[in-house]
Formats: structure tokens, C-alpha cells, sequence
């Protein structure tokens, strides 16, 4: 039976990208209805506007009346008093083929709840339920079945028909997909899970969920059953190119590439580089049930979705998550110890290639996510440095320092899930230096200044080096080398600062480093390079003819600014050490230290809350 508060989600017409809506409100305010729609979505934080997409809006008593309604700000509207039953029509365009928003075609479809459903002022605690109607004019539509961890409340399983939430917030939690996706179900230490994979591909989805399996049971296992979900839906839309997930609170969903999936051929022990890719996205965002959708910063507690809510804590959240994706693929044998470190190598050489890092700390690169991380542009790396990547180093160091003194970073994630999230409570920094200290001791106190507050460079080379690694730094061989691996050559390499993407007529650069031997002669992204010392260059040419000078060298460039005529002259200078890698050692005595570390990490337990 509905609830008080109902919607009604239909398309008349999928081809037009427009969801159609209804909302019913049994018991509006007698003083006049308040509607809003958030600004933003948990786990993506920037100010998105998707009242932006908001088409049609309507209001009609119970005798079928119009009501008077007018718009308060740009997500917000104000219906006149009214008597009796209220019913909201409006359309959402929905052609935003990603994880954050809605898409619809006659292929698919797919939303979020922040995108769809207008929320009703002063009922937002109260429980609600969705009609979900396959949609009109679909060749096919007999076909098509939903995925969701939606309560059903009378939809039959992968069913349309009606579903529920306890709350507004519970049901912009629970995305849903609609169409003739694959759907594999699986159990993960007793919990039912499932994936829903909607798209063109061919994979081998037995070996992917084999996979995902050992990922959640180690995960339920790290923090203790029963797990923060009764189910879970991992959502995959497979497209050409595409990368990226949001977590939710029994979900996630994921956007991949085609070639990202495991093949049929695939080598069962040794997944390929994209495979393992896919598989840290989806090991991260699992991670998130219980770091940052049940622990949270004290700031998200609650969310409020109407503005930009700023926490320095973002470096934990998805920093530690970060560090913890790939640890998981080790820790259950989905990968090599030596693909681990060849991974780890490769968020080094991210971190080392981000000048920004000596301008902004992880605090406050947390802190301005929603102006600067998620608004980048040609100077982002000169001037941020990345939550996600320097925390997931900060979170390395503080776990090898605290290995070091007889305790783990295991140990503190455990007692501030015990301690805060099992209570509802969300954290401080001093929450988490706290924990530390009771652990072992003040005596990491300096590092915490240092790594969360300063841009001093982490100690991660010295305490690799401890675990008997050989850390390895040298300059980068082109635009494809993501470190990770030896390099091919010794030779010093030219070098102006620059990074490139094709355009007609030349390359265009898309980035010049601060400091570098380009900005030195006025060069700046945006601008076409046509040609070097006076030999026309394209994107295949380019590095090619860089590397044919010697460092020391001066060199002619020719380049459109805009329309605009641009000459000068460039000294080369020798590229930077900022590639890492990272081999795994060789002879078991040299391997034990990091060993202890990658396949026996947990040392020591927290005490139970008191």
C-alpha cells in the first residue's frame, strides 16, 4: 500500500532521455508544501545543481486543481496552502551516462535518488514508497527487469512494481538500474550478494564473481560480522571507455570499460592490468560500507545536501580506502606480492608527478574538494595535491610505523568502527590520534603534524627501505610510462614540463608544470605546437623528436595561441626522478620484513570498547 508520501517513476517515451515523475503528498503542510532537491550526492563532493535537469513542474489538489507554486532559490519551490492531498508532476532529463546522476535510452535506465525524487520539507524522516513502471515505447520492454537493494514492498524480485524506503535518506541510497542487464547472484559470509551488468561485453561474470567473493568475505571479516547490509549490488555499466564508482549503503555503482572485464581466455591465477583495475574499484567501493557510509566525519552527521559541507577528513575516508583496495587484492591472493608493489610503485610516481603537493596539504586539499579537486583544471596539478593518493600514502606510513611498534592500522580501523560507527557517532582527527595514542603511545604525534598539516614529503621511502624493498626513482620514458616497472635506458632525458593531447594541425599542450623549462619560455596550456626547430610535430611525433636533443639544448618552438602567431625558444632540461618502482625481492631473506607486512597483517587486535 503506498505510503504517505509516494512517487511514481515512468517514461513515456526513453528515446527523449526524460523520466517521468509523480509525487504524491497524502498530509501536505497546511501552511503551504515546501519541496527541494539536493545539490550534491553523497561520496562525489561538488555542488552538481540537479534541479538543473528538473522540467514541467506541477501541482494539483485532490479535486484536480491547479496549485500555485513558485520557485524559492534554484533547488527549492513553495506550493500555496492547499486543502487535502497533493499531487507533484515534473520530468528529469536524464542523459548524463555516469555513476553520480541518471541516464535513460531505450536500452537502459539508470538513476540516482538525489536526481529524481524531490524531497518533501518537514517529512524527510518519514517513510515513503516508488512505483517503478517499465517504460512505454521500448521494443523489447518485456525483457527488461530492475536491479536495486531497494526494500521491495510488493514488487516481485528483479521486478517493477512498488518499493519503499524508512526515509528521504534511505531511498537516495539505493540507485537503480532497469533494463536487460546480466544478473549472477553470489554469497559472501552469509550475506546474499549479486552483480548487474548492463551493457554490450563478453566476459567471463563466473570468474568475476568468484573474485568478488573473496573480496567481501575478507572485507566482513576485517571488521567483524554481521556485516552493515543485509544484501549487496554491485551495478556495472560497461561502456568503450569509462572509469569510476560511488558507493552507497548495500550497493555501488560502477562505470568500466569493455576491456576492463575478465576475459573468457583470461589466466584464472594472474588477472590482467585492467582486470585488476576493475578489481581495486570494486574492493574500494565495498570498502566504503564501512568507511565513510557508516564511519564518517562528524561533519556528515548529517548530510546536508542543500550546501557544501566541508571536512579536512576526506584524506581518511578515501585515502585510507584507497590503501586498503589493492592491500585486499594481496591479502586474499588475487594478486602477486610483486603486482602489489608494481601498483604501489605506480601511486608514487602519481603523488611525485604532482608538484601541487609543495603548495597544499592533505587537510586542506580535503577541505577544498568541492572548489578545487572537483573543478580542476590546466594548473590543478601545480596547485592540489590528491586526498585520494597522498592519503593512501600518509595511510601506509602510518600503518608501517605502527607495525614497527607492535600494532596496525588494522587495529585502529577496528576500534574506531567499535568505538564510533557501532554508536552512531561520527569522528575528529583527534578521534583518530586518539585511538593511535591508546594503541602505542604518544610518539606518532610529530608524524600526524607533519603529514596531515605540512607539505613536507612522507617518510614512505625510508620505511619501504626498512622492509628490505629496493625503492628504485628515475625519470619518466614518455607519456604512457605510469612507473611501476625498470625503465629501458639510463641516458638522461630531455625534458620541458609539459603534458600533450592531440590536436589537428599539432600537439596541444593540456599542462605546463610550474617551474618548468616551457613556462620559462612562455608557453602555457592551451597552446597548438606546430613544429620544433622548424620540423612540423604531431602527437606520434613528439616525444620522438624531443628525445633526439640533448639535455643543455636549446631548441625553436613554433605554436598558435588561439589564432594568434607564438615563436620561442626552449632550454631542455634533464626530467625529474619521479617514476618509481619497486621490485620484489628475490631471495626470501630479503622479502620476510615486507612478507609480514602483506600476508600477515594483522598483529595486534583492539581492545573491546568499554
Amino acid at each position: 500500500m503506498p505510503a504517505a508520501v509516494h512517487y511514481r517513476v515512468a517514461s513515456a517515451a526513453p528515446a527523449s532521455h526524460r523520466f517521468q515523475i509523480s509525487l504524491t503528498i497524502a498530509q501536505p503542510d497546511a501552511q503551504g508544501q515546501r519541496l527541494w532537491l539536493p545539490d550534491w550526492i553523497p561520496g562525489s563532493y561538488m555542488i552538481r545543481d540537479f534541479a538543473r535537469n528538473l522540467t514541467g513542474l506541477s501541482v494539483v489538489d485532490a479535486n484536480g486543481l491547479s496549485v500555485a507554486c513558485r520557485a524559492l532559490d534554484k533547488s527549492s519551490w513553495q506550493c500555496a496552502p492547499a486543502q487535502g492531498p497533493l499531487t507533484v508532476q515534473y520530468e528529469v532529463y536524464a542523459w548524463d551516462l555516469s555513476v553520480r546522476t541518471a541516464h535513460l535510452d531505450q536500452h537502459h535506465g539508470y538513476f540516482n535518488g538525489t536526481s529524481l525524487f524531490l524531497a518533501v520539507a518537514g517529512q524527510e524522516a518519514d517513510a515513503v514508497t516508488v512505483e517503478l513502471c517499465c517504460p512505454a515505447d521500448v521494443i523489447g520492454a518485456e525483457r527488461w527487469r530492475v536491479a536495486t537493494t531497494l526494500p521491495r514492498r510488493g514488487a516481485s524480485a528483479l521486478g517493477f512494481g512498488l518499493y519503499g524506503a524508512s526515509s528521504y535518506e534511505e531511498l537516495i541510497d539505493h540507485p537503480v538500474e532497469m533494463g536487460t542487464f546480466a544478473y549472477v547472484e553470489f554469497e559472501a559470509a552469509g550475506v546474499p550478494h549479486a552483480i548487474a551488468v548492463t551493457g554490450r561485453f563478453n566476459a567471463d561474470l563466473g570468474r568475476l564473481v568468484r573474485d568478488l567473493k573473496v573480496i567481501c568475505e575478507a572485507q566482513i571479516a576485517f571488521f567483524g560480522a554481521p556485516a552493515p547490509f543485509q544484501q549487496y549490488l554491485f551495478q556495472f555499466m560497461v561502456v568503450g571507455q569509462g572509469y569510476g564508482g560511488l558507493e552507497h549503503r548495500s550497493s555501488t555503482s560502477l562505470l568500466c570499460s569493455r576491456d576492463d572485464l575478465p576475459g573468457p581466455n583470461e589466466s584464472e591465477g594472474k588477472p590482467g592490468e585492467r582486470y585488476r583495475g576493475l578489481l581495486g574499484l570494486c574492493s574500494h567501493e565495498y570498502f566504503h560500507s564501512w568507511n565513510v557510509k557508516q564511519l564518517k566525519p562528524r561533519e556528515f552527521m548529517p548530510y546536508d545536501l542543500r550546501r557544501e559541507v566541508h571536512s579536512e577528513l576526506l584524506w581518511f575516508f578515501e585515502g585510507v580506502t584507497s590503501y586498503y583496495d589493492d592491500l585486499f587484492l594481496v591479502r586474499t591472493g588475487l594478486i602477486s606480492p610483486a603486482s602489489y608493489l608494481e601498483l604501489l610503485a605506480q601511486q608514487i610516481t602519481r603523488h611525485l608527478r604532482t608538484p601541487g603537493r609543495e603548495r597544499q596539504t592533505v587537510t586542506q586539499s580535503s577541505f577544498d574538494a568541492w572548489t578545487k579537486y572537483y573543478k580542476s583544471d590546466e594548473n590543478t596539478p601545480n596547485s592540489v595535491v590528491s586526498y585520494y593518493i597522498k592519503g593512501s600514502l600518509v595511510a601506509l606510513c602510518l600503518d608501517l610505523q605502527l607495525r614497527n611498534k607492535g600494532s596496525s592500522l588494522d587495529a585502529v580501523m577496528r576500534l574506531l568502527w567499535q568505538r564510533f560507527a557501532l554508536r552512531g557517532q561520527g569522528i575528529t582527527e583527534a578521534d583518530i590520534r586518539a585511538v593511535v595514542a591508546e594503541l602505542v603511545g604518544p610518539s606518532l604525534e610529530g608524524f600526524f603534524d607533519s603529514a596531515l598539516h605540512s607539505t613536507d614529503e612522507l617518510p614512505w621511502q625510508t620505511l619501504l627501505i626498512d622492509l628490505g624493498l629496493t625503492l628504485q626513482l628515475r625519470a619518466s620514458e614518455g607519456a604512457t610510462d605510469i612507473g611501476g616497472r625498470a625503465g629501458t635506458t639510463s641516458l638522461p632525458r630531455a625534458w620541458i614540463g609539459v603534458r600533450t593531447q592531440a590536436s589537428e594541425g599539432g600537439v596541444q599542450l593540456s599542462f605546463v608544470q610550474a617551474g618548468s623549462p616551457a613556462e620559462a619560455a612562455g608557453l602555457s596550456a592551451g597552446d597548438v605546437i606546430v613544429a620544433l626547430d622548424g620540423l612540423r610535430v604531431n602527437q606520434a611525433s613528439w616525444e620522438k623528436r624531443l628525445q633526439q636533443r640533448a639535455v643543455g639544448e636549446s631548441i625553436s618552438v613554433y605554436a598558435f595561441r588561439r589564432d594568434e602567431w607564438l615563436a620561442t625558444t626552449c632550454r631542455l632540461d634533464s626530467a625529474p626522478l619521479d617514476t618509481c618502482v619497486l621490485p620484489w625481492p628475490a631471495e626470501l631473506a630479503d622479502r620476510q620484513a615486507a612478507e609480514r607486512w602483506l600476508l600477515a597483517p594483522s598483529i595486534a587486535e583492539p581492545t573491546h570498547p568499554q
